[in-house]
């Protein structure tokens, strides 16, 4: 089988579990050599482990995504390994502290924003500089959530960070395609992942605010249970290989038609 990322790098946030894991684990068995990036390096130890058992490389990085000192490292030490830079995977995420705005704190909104929004921004503006020469691949993963959802009450935080990455990616596919570096948005829904260890809900203060809504059986028209991350480590590949060449500021939706409802 021709491997279509063979050669190529790729730096990923949020790799140690998830969408990001499963993200690294296809890119590497495609030929990508991979920059394992989070915020509890243990978690990627097995990551790379794996990596290496598919003959590929892989360099573990701890780093705070919303750090922009912990980013400029994270692409040095990916530079001096591998002296090349040609796939970004902004991937790390939190929901955050999901309450009504009105019990929402100034602090949980800044968290929120920033673990999402503000890394958004690091994890491309420090990588543009490796990227420029030769171009390559940006992928970004937005959600659902901001962009055609707006049911999930307490969410605003995490909603208005998703909706932004839209916006942000948008403006960089534009501003970066001169350097053919394509900027893609990738809108998952329901996805079998550990964010729900960083989601913090208010459970009293939200029935104050919550509008009952009726389901049909199943939430997923598609397939009725939620997405796989391997799932979506197969639209990050199609996003980061050549097969997408002239694809740039389109974001795609990967929730088994659940946002249609």
């Amino acid at each position: 089988m021709e491997l279509l990322l063979k050669g190529q790098v790729a730096f990923i946030t949020g790799a140690g579990s998830g969408i990001g894991r499963s993200a690294a684990l296809t890119l590497a068995e495609n030929g990508a050599k991979v920059a394992l990036v989070d915020l509890h390096p243990e978690n990627c130890k097995e990551v790379k482990q794996l990596v290496e058992e598919k003959g590929s490389e892989a360099l573990v990085i701890e780093a705070n995504v919303s750090s922009v000192e912990d980013m400029k490292k994270g692409y040095s030490m990916v530079m001096e390994k591998w002296g090349r830079l040609d796939i970004v995977f902004a991937n790390a995420g939190i929901n955050g502290v999901v309450a009504p705005i009105e019990d929402l704190s100034p602090e949980d909104w800044d968290l929120t924003i920033s673990n999402n929004l503000k890394s958004t921004f690091l994890t491309i503006k420090y990588a543009i500089p490796y990227m420029k020469e030769e171009g390559g691949s940006v992928i970004i993963t937005s959600s659902i959530n901001g962009n055609r959802v707006y049911r999930n009450f307490g969410m605003s935080a995490y909603s208005t960070s998703k909706i932004g990455q839209m916006g942000f990616g948008k403006m960089a596919a534009l501003e970066l395609a001169k350097y053919r570096i394509r900027v893609n948005i990738i809108c998952p829904g329901g996805i079998e992942t550990h964010i729900g260890e960083n989601t913090w809900k208010e459970k009293e203060e939200l029935k104050e605010i919550e509008i009952p809504i009726n389901y049909p059986e199943g939430s997923q028209p598609l397939e009725h249970h939620p997405g796989k991350p391997e799932q979506v480590a197969e639209l990050v590949l199609f996003l980061a290989s050549k097969q997408s060449n002239h694809i740039t500021g389109t974001e795609i939706y990967i929730d088994g038609a659940e946002s249609l409802l």
